[in-house]
């Protein structure tokens, strides 16, 4: 089997030692995406479009491993407070609505960052081709 890691230049990943995405046969995984940006976190207080640009980063990740959209069958979300479930919850839903992964929000005490109030995780599966 093939495995491939991929960053993205991202502040944390050479730091921390992780990658941005990993394949391994048919499967692919994204690290946790936040709004970050070239270091910068975008969206301060708005937990909707921080969720909608964390979405994007692992779409964009997944991509670079082969894998679409539909190909996303589980996901994970962490909020920091439980008032912005619903809102990131849409947020999820306007990408993932069609598609409908298993999914899991989980309440967290923080981020790495504290203008991070989401954090998203993405997983692939690429089998049936």
């Amino acid at each position: 089997m093939t495995v491939t890691r991929l960053g993205s230049g991202g502040p944390w990943e050479s730091v921390y030692g992780y990658s941005r995405v990993v394949r391994a046969g048919d499967l692919a995984w994204t690290a946790g995406c936040t709004s970050t940006v070239d270091g910068v976190v975008t969206h301060v207080g708005d937990a909707a479009a921080q969720t909608a640009q964390a979405l994007r980063i692992g779409l964009d990740a997944l991509a670079e491993v082969g894998a679409a959209p539909g190909d996303v069958v589980r996901t994970r979300m962490y909020v920091t407070d439980r008032a912005y479930a619903d809102e990131v919850g849409r947020a999820h839903n306007a990408v993932f609505g069609a598609v409908r992964p298993a999914a899991t929000m989980v309440v967290v005490a923080g981020l790495i960052d504290p203008d991070h109030l989401v954090e998203v995780e993405l997983e692939a599966y690429l089998g049936d081709r």
